[in-house]
């Protein structure tokens, strides 16, 4: 595919995060998808639950500040923000709200996200939520 329709296919995938549309995530992805973050790497179906944990605690929103297409690699440069409002794995929530730059690399296939890189500054999230 071309890298504009590559682009379009990450765009789509922040939209339906921002939504929490997990059923869009998954059909912008190919079925053996790679999922690497902070937290690990697995399939898209381990990387959910923490979505879906991240959602509900920090109601987090991602905004496209930067995006590169090349080939079958898209890469983007995000804001993300959020709020602590319900406790996130044994941490209570401070009611505070965040902003930090996170970095997202894609490798498509087809038109489909085969794969996703994820790296964020989660030391600055904590310490702007106040969590030691």
């Amino acid at each position: 595919m071309s890298p504009r329709v590559n682009k379009a296919t990450v765009r789509a995938y922040v939209e339906a995060f921002n939504q929490g549309n997990f059923d869009a995530i998954t059909g912008l992805c190919t079925e053996d998808v790679q999922i690497q973050g902070v937290l690990g790497q697995g399939s898209l179906s381990l990387a959910m639950g923490v979505w879906r944990e991240l959602h509900e605690a920090y109601r987090l929103q991602l905004e496209i500040e930067d995006m590169v297409g090349e080939g079958s690699i898209v890469a983007v440069r995000l804001i993300e923000k959020g709020t602590f409002t319900r406790p996130f794995r044994g941490i209570q929530p401070t009611g505070k709200s965040y902003a930090l730059v996170a970095m997202e690399w894609f490798h498509l296939r087809n038109g489909k996200i085969a794969a996703r890189w994820g790296a964020r500054d989660s030391g600055s999230m904590m310490k702007q939520l106040g969590v030691a």
